[in-house]
């Protein structure tokens, strides 16, 4: 396996999320396939991913929200995203279509694992946070092992939505099958960690390896730094 790129740690990770119309859905298929390659060009962007996203409860294609997508971004300077959001014809675009959209500001807390071969996240020197915590986790699905992958997801899913603390999770993925991933808010960082700790997640950690479900995996933890607008109808971080 080749060795992973591992950026530096950013200084600041966002995460825009737009949701549009039923009658826009096909001008945002359009934007899905023209911007991966405009949004690289952006100044100060080192990591960005358009995704599609899902109510993260089976990771199949059921879950598939066509009216909701987005885009996460690593950056090297604070000032470069707010560029991004005042002035890129990407971002513009987006906002023009979108009825609702959500943006959340992250500081890496820690990163475990890669992403398309890169690590870019960087390796952060964890420290204690007060505040919002974020999570992401994304993995890409062994073709053979997806089935037992998706019957393990359900119980992991209620247990999640169950828990105290929790602000929003969403489902993430740069294609409807076998690139799958969650992403959440949380009202603390011990609220995700109990989580973690639970019996749920933790007997799915424990099939991971054994039943090789992911050909690549990462997970990773945020400070939630700040945020604007809405997702489904409230602010997360209100």
């Amino acid at each position: 396996m080749s060795e992973a790129v591992r950026e530096p740690v950013p200084a600041l990770v966002t995460l825009h999320v737009w949701r549009v119309a039923t009658g826009a859905v096909p001008t945002a298929l359009l934007r899905m396939g023209r911007d991966r390659t405009r949004v690289r060009r952006t100044a100060g962007l080192r990591f960005a991913k358009l995704m599609g996203t899902g109510d993260g409860r089976t990771f199949t294609i059921r879950d598939a929200d066509p009216q909701r997508w987005a885009l996460l971004a690593t950056w090297t300077s604070p000032e470069a995203a707010a560029d991004f959001e005042r002035s890129s014809p990407v971002a513009s675009a987006w906002r023009d279509i979108a009825q609702e959209s959500w943006r959340v500001d992250l500081r890496p807390l820690a990163s475990r694992g890669r992403w398309s071969g890169r690590e870019p996240f960087g390796d952060p020197v964890p420290v204690r946070t007060d505040g919002p915590v974020a999570a992401l986790t994304r993995a890409r699905l062994r073709a053979g092992s997806a089935r037992g992958f998706w019957r393990s997801v359900p119980p992991v899913s209620d247990d999640l939505r169950s828990r105290e603390g929790l602000r929003a999770a969403i489902g993430i993925g740069e294609a409807p099958l076998g690139l799958q991933g969650t992403f959440s808010v949380w009202s603390s960082d011990r609220a995700v960690r109990e989580f973690a700790r639970g019996p749920a997640h933790a007997a799915v950690v424990a099939r991971t390896e054994p039943e090789r479900w992911y050909a690549e995996e990462l997970f990773a933890r945020f400070a939630v730094v700040g945020g604007a607008g809405t997702l489904d109808g409230r602010d997360p971080l209100g």
